[in-house]
């Protein structure tokens, strides 16, 4: 990795008025959780993804469903953010109002590093919400839901599900539409820890381009959107942000 591409990226960082940072699971794999594919060893191995990863397969089998989440929220409460997280969070409070951070990671490690306006594109792992709408209309509460794998509700037998994106499933309007506002807006994105695998958050890179940011690509790996990229940097993300964004 030349010192030239680090010192044109920290350079940046520095004098933006306006970044948008884009992580992906590679970003919290460095705390030790593992990515959707790793999640699915041992007894889920034999499983679809899409058989752990969608209403279908909700549907078809919630206590299983239930029980491989019940593993990855252990998994998440378990782990604490890393260097990239930290700095990343801290990078944002010293330069109020620059920083844009966007997720495709349904953990709190970002939040718990002390940055809780993440916009998360893929949902939350640990906020479960109802399979579907009451059919009487009600406000139920999901914390009142009665135990069980998965909690029902005592009214209507509504079940309860974990709080992410499925396959299948559109991404939050809300959430997608300000990550799209700050790829548009910004002097800067970085793309973090992702493969460029999964869309439409993999498009953000190129809407960034289009608008006229610069954009550099974190990753140990080749990801599927490097030729978006104005800077690739070889490496992790506890590894690079903290020297990237350091403003010493």
């Amino acid at each position: 990795m030349a010192e030239d591409t680090v010192a044109a990226v920290q350079a940046l960082a520095q004098r933006a008025a306006s970044v948008c940072v884009l992580t992906g699971a590679g970003m919290s794999a460095e705390s030790g959780i593992a990515t959707f594919r790793d999640a699915m060893s041992g007894l889920w191995s034999r499983f679809d993804p899409a058989e752990l990863a969608s209403e279908e397969g909700f549907r078809a089998n919630p206590a299983r469903v239930w029980a491989w989440y019940a593993e990855r929220k252990q998994a998440v409460r378990a782990a604490l953010p890393n260097a990239g997280h930290v700095a990343l969070a801290e990078y944002g409070r010293r330069r109020s109002g620059v920083l844009t951070l966007v997720t495709q990671n349904v953990d709190d490690l970002h939040q718990r590093a002390g940055w809780p306006q993440t916009i998360r594109l893929h949902g939350d792992i640990l906020a479960d919400r109802w399979l579907q709408p009451c059919p009487s209309g009600r406000a139920c509460e999901v914390a009142q839901a009665l135990p069980g794998e998965p909690p029902r509700c005592a009214d209507c037998g509504n079940l309860l599900r974990p709080g992410v994106v499925w396959f299948g499933e559109m991404l939050p309007e809300d959430a997608m539409a300000a990550a799209e506002q700050a790829a548009r807006a910004c002097e800067l994105m970085l793309v973090v820890g992702t493969s460029g695998a999964v869309w439409p958050a993999a498009g953000l890179a190129a809407v960034a381009r289009r608008a006229g940011a610069k954009v550099a690509i974190l990753n140990p790996d080749a990801s599927e959107i490097d030729d978006q990229a104005h800077w690739v940097l070889r490496g992790t993300a506890a590894t690079l942000l903290p020297r990237l964004l350091d403003s010493g």
